[in-house]
């Protein structure tokens, strides 16, 4: 059957909104348990974002573990992350509710470790280690009060019958506890304002003394300019570490007191630490050292030898941030550029893969499916930046010949994440409708080594926006896209970089702000601990810079907008609050401006109940359907744009 001819953006796609949340989930944390088991945690859009630990046992047979209203994530950084941990067949987990840490034995309910503190999620764990005899779990430790909160790392018993030790305090931050094979030391890393933990931290070690002391701490590597990632001991007790000095984030160990590179590569072997308990590499059974690592967008995975790295050859082009050897090899979440990714176990021997979940069940066609394209273009300063395209897709439709797509320019979130070439049904919802899609690697963001990462120093707002407004125009340039119905989203810190580009320039016809930051000095004033100074690094300090401040932050210039935009927020951030969308709200009701506003009830930063996740993107699609004016395939509820002229 010959494909129906409609306008791009009305194509009916079999991606829809529903399908997403129906039946997707995100795969967390997969940990090994004792004869072949495997845990999990799946975050349930369902089940209103609830992450829930699963278990698939030796016979296959897969089980949730944790009961309503249990919840797997702990707050620690606000953005969480290692919140569960597998001792043999005993999870250790923080509840989401009161950040309090249990223990869940097999076959028994979960039971309080640590005692219910007097206001619901002042103290919050993460980040958990446990002893060779099963006695003592170590962990992160974040205790809120009067003041700024207070980090450190701490040791209690396992079956709950002591108060957290503190074992080391007196830096901002710590992450990465971690002993040796032989119990004798303990590992760790730290950082301190201004730093990001990608900026600059440190790299301590300290004998373990006694019950459970340890001695004076022993710096190994590490400073204000040196990011360390992932210090993991070898099965022989070698320290292994990732560290950034050399650039890029390398492999490194520690051998008779020296610090010696392994498998030296123009590549990234780490990630930014955003969240707790990232994983990048893991020891095989039999010692040999298996490593994700990113070169330009895709990633690799391989076996670090004496003379480099044999990379393995897999379908896979992203590893994501949970790699851990398991079985006979390893087990980590993969993604494939035509498929949702998959909890897989991988044999390193064989170079085959079998996969234990996946995160969407979905059998698309590949015709409905668009590869990603890895584009270079030119941007400001005589620079190169990168992005990765993806054309309309969907052999059901094509557009009338003298039509060019609507292009969607995306501007992820960090600054310092990251495009990636992996599945993503996100995008694949816009391109399957007709959409164009360029998830823009601007200045700042991980992947091409420290100095561009850097190139964001002093200039957010700036660079970033440049690199996606060059984006757009390197792909009308070349008559890929329509240069008159453009438009920019982005969530978080892209978000910003949207409304920047949608404030301080006439080149987008629409954009959608996903809990974006609209004043630098409000956020600066009503942020979390770890995030509180990143700015200084990124804008300037406050308030010594406030005159720049104030000229980056978009609320102050809302009257220079020029084309409609749609904000998004959820009402529970304490990352980017709602006072931001509002007051940009507030400035663009005041001036007469296009806008809509959503606001969702028990969100945080990041959507994960399944009615708002849904309902947050049929909200996009309509807006830039009345924007643009095509028709929509769907019925989708109208949105209310305000002092917008009827279509």
């Amino acid at each position: 059957m010959a494909p129906t001819v409609a306008r791009y953006g009305s194509w009916k796609s079999p991606i829809s909104a529903s399908l997403l949340t129906a039946t997707g989930v995100s795969l967390i944390q997969p940990r090994p348990g004792r004869a072949g088991e495997i845990y999990w945690i799946e975050g349930r859009p369902s089940e209103a974002g609830r992450c829930v630990v699963v278990r698939r046992c030796a016979d296959g047979t897969i089980e949730d573990l944790l009961p309503p209203p249990f919840n797997a994530r702990t707050r620690a950084h606000e953005y969480g992350g290692g919140s569960m941990h597998v001792d043999e067949d005993t999870v250790y987990f923080t509840d989401f509710s009161e950040q309090r840490l249990y223990r869940l034995c097999q076959g028994g309910a979960p039971e309080p470790l640590t005692a219910d503190p007097s206001t619901p999620g002042s103290v919050r764990f993460a980040d958990f280690e446990t002893t060779d005899d099963h006695q003592w779990l170590i962990a992160i430790r974040e205790t809120h009060g009067e003041g700024e909160a207070v980090n450190d790392v701490v040791a209690l018993r396992t079956d709950g019958s002591s108060e957290p030790v503190c074992l080391a305090s007196g830096h901002d931050f710590f992450s990465n506890p971690r002993l040796s094979p032989d119990g004798r030391q303990l590992v760790w890393v730290s950082w301190d304002h201004p730093n990001m933990p990608w900026d600059g931290g440190q790299l301590w070690v300290a004998d373990r003394l006694g019950d459970f002391e340890i001695g004076p701490p022993r710096l190994v590597a590490g400073g204000d300019q040196e990011s360390i990632f992932q210090p993991e001991w070898s099965p022989d007790g070698i320290l292994h570490f990732v560290s950034d000095r050399s650039g890029w984030w390398n492999l490194y160990a520690e051998l008779d007191g020296q610090v010696v590179p392994l498998a030296p590569k123009s590549a990234e072997f780490g990630v930014p630490q955003w969240v707790f308990g990232m994983r990048r590499y893991a020891f095989l059974p039999d010692g040999r050292l298996a490593a994700a690592y990113g070169e330009g967008g895709v990633d690799r995975l391989g076996i670090v030898t004496s003379g480099g790295i044999d990379c393995l050859d897999l379908p896979y082009t992203a590893y994501g941030t949970d790699v851990h050897a398991g079985g006979d090899g390893l087990l980590l979440i993969a993604g494939k550029p035509d498929a949702p990714s998959e909890l897989v176990t991988v044999n390193v021997d064989s170079g085959e893969s079998t996969v234990v979940r996946r995160s969407l069940e979905i059998d698309l066609e590949s015709e409905y499916v668009s590869p990603p394209q890895s584009i270079e273009f030119p941007t400001s300063r005589n620079r190169t930046a990168h992005a990765i395209f993806f054309p309309p897709a969907n052999k059901d439709f094509v557009a009338p010949e003298d039509e060019r797509p609507p292009l969607l320019v995306i501007s992820h979130g960090g600054p310092t994440g990251s495009a990636s070439a992996e599945f993503s049904a996100k995008v694949q919802y816009w391109t399957s409708r007709g959409f164009a899609v360029v998830d823009v690697d601007y200045s700042g963001s991980t992947g091409y080594g420290r100095e561009y990462r850097e190139r964001l120093r002093g200039e957010w707002g700036i660079v970033d926006t440049d690199d996606c407004i060059n984006a757009a125009r390197y792909l009308v340039d070349r008559d890929l896209v329509d240069g008159e119905r453009l438009a920019i989203r982005g969530g978080s810190a892209g978000g910003y970089t949207t409304l920047c580009a949608l404030v301080f320039h006439d080149v987008f016809a629409a954009g959608a702000s996903y809990y974006g930051v609209a004043d630098l000095a409000g956020l600066s004033e009503d942020t979390h601990k770890f995030e509180s100074r990143y700015l200084d690094g990124l804008v300037g300090p406050y308030p010594e810079a406030e005159a720049t401040y104030r000229e980056r932050s978009p609320i102050h210039f809302a009257e220079q907008l020029s084309c409609p935009v749609i904000l998004l927020q959820g009402l529970e951030d304490k990352v980017v609050p709602p006072s931001q969308a509002e007051v940009m709200v507030e400035a663009m009701e005041a001036k007469g401006l296009s806008h809509a506003y959503i606001a969702f009830q028990g969100e945080q930063h990041g959507f994960r109940q399944a009615v708002n996740v849904q309902r947050a993107l049929e909200a996009e699609l309509y807006f830039y359907s009345e924007v643009f004016g095509f028709g929509l395939a769907e019925e989708i509820e109208p949105v209310d744009i305000k002092n917008f002229p009827p279509s």
